[in-house]
């Protein structure tokens, strides 16, 4: 089972970097690349639509394997409700009161066929309720498909966050055969595009695929914990690297009065970046995420009894840095124009 799953996800990566290499090709030609704008950490266009190259192998295999298990529903239409709607939004430039009731509906598709835990587990906290419950797993999914767009902004770091979650999980966790298999095709696609968006960066996912793995990684965080197979804190802390910056930076542009739905660069991510470069900021999350978060989350499993402790250890260092870097904060005049003179050389 092992060794098969594996060469599936080899497999997937194959396919997904040969399409990645297509489709920047195919970008160049057509003009499909992503302008820098206020919100941008790139500094010169460069080629999107990468995200295609995720999906397509992910969606096909999903679909291939429909009838083996209910996640293959909730990945092939609610996936592919995001996906589409992420191609066009890449290709047209949606608004946002256009998108949200679209993701509404494919989050609620997708979860529709995800078992609920009732009672979710929040360490010694039981929510029980189902309606409540059901409430909850409806956010958790919708806020996963909206922090990814928000962190997908530097060279590698989305990709890498899906790798870095899939792989969390095969090692701590305890998933059965079919999720097993699932997450090699998932890691194995990010893994394949990944290759040709780390910094510097020859092609972006958009948001064709970071939309699509907001879902897929919030479905499957909250199919593992229905199913036993991992607790939903021991996902939590996993990928606190992701929802903490966005949670945080949002939390306080709200507290600070500013204009929070406008574009902005004042996420955790994207101060670093400035300040290190993008190669080294996204190597920086993938460290804290081996040497910190994955122990963290390996203690969550073993000990859920303690999860809530083990969160608060996981989003400790992150919050010091925030704070440190005035994550979601106006920037200095002096520190903007140092940032400015850092983005030229």
């Amino acid at each position: 089972m092992v060794a098969n799953a594996t060469l599936t996800g080899l497999g997937a990566a194959l396919v997904a970097a040969l399409l990645t290499r297509a489709l920047i090709a195919i970008a160049l030609r057509r003009s499909i690349l992503a302008v820098p704008n206020d919100r941008s950490s790139h500094t010169v266009p460069t080629p999107t639509l990468g995200g295609v190259a995720i999906a397509l192998p992910v969606l096909a295999w999903s679909a291939y394997r429909v009838g083996q298990d209910p996640l293959c529903w909730s990945v092939v239409f609610g996936g592919g409700i995001l996906a589409t709607l992420g191609f066009v939004d890449d290709l047209r430039d949606l608004s946002a009161r256009s998108r949200l009731p679209i993701q509404c509906v494919a989050v609620a598709v997708a979860l529709a066929t995800v078992p609920l835990a009732v009672p979710l587990a929040l360490g010694p906290i039981a929510i029980e309720p189902k309606w409540l419950v059901a409430a909850l797993d409806f956010l958790i999914a919708l806020w996963m498909v909206n922090l990814y767009n928000f962190m997908d902004g530097i060279d590698g770091i989305a990709a890498s966050q899906c790798v870095l979650f899939c792989a969390g999980v095969l090692l701590v966790g305890h998933p059965a055969a079919f999720m097993h298999e699932f997450l090699w095709v998932l890691l194995g696609a990010s893994a394949g595009f990944l290759w040709f968006n780390r910094a510097p960066a020859r092609i972006f996912m958009g948001d064709v695929g970071s939309g699509l793995l907001g879902l897929l990684v919030g479905v499957i965080a909250l199919t593992l914990d229905a199913r036993r197979q991992m607790p939903l804190i021991a996902s939590l802390i996993l990928l606190a690297g992701f929802w903490f910056d966005a949670t945080y930076t949002l939390c306080v542009r709200i507290a600070t009065g500013q204009k929070f739905a406008s574009a902005h660069r004042s996420h955790l991510y994207q101060r670093a970046a400035r300040r290190f470069g993008h190669g080294r900021t996204t190597s920086m999350f993938v460290g804290f995420a081996v040497v910190w978060l994955m122990p963290l989350a390996w203690l969550c499993v073993n000990m859920p009894r303690w999860g809530l402790a083990w969160l608060v250890l996981a989003v400790l260092p992150l919050a010091a840095a925030a704070v440190a870097m005035r994550a979601g904060l106006r920037e200095k005049a002096g520190d903007k124009a140092a940032n400015e003179a850092v983005e030229a050389q």
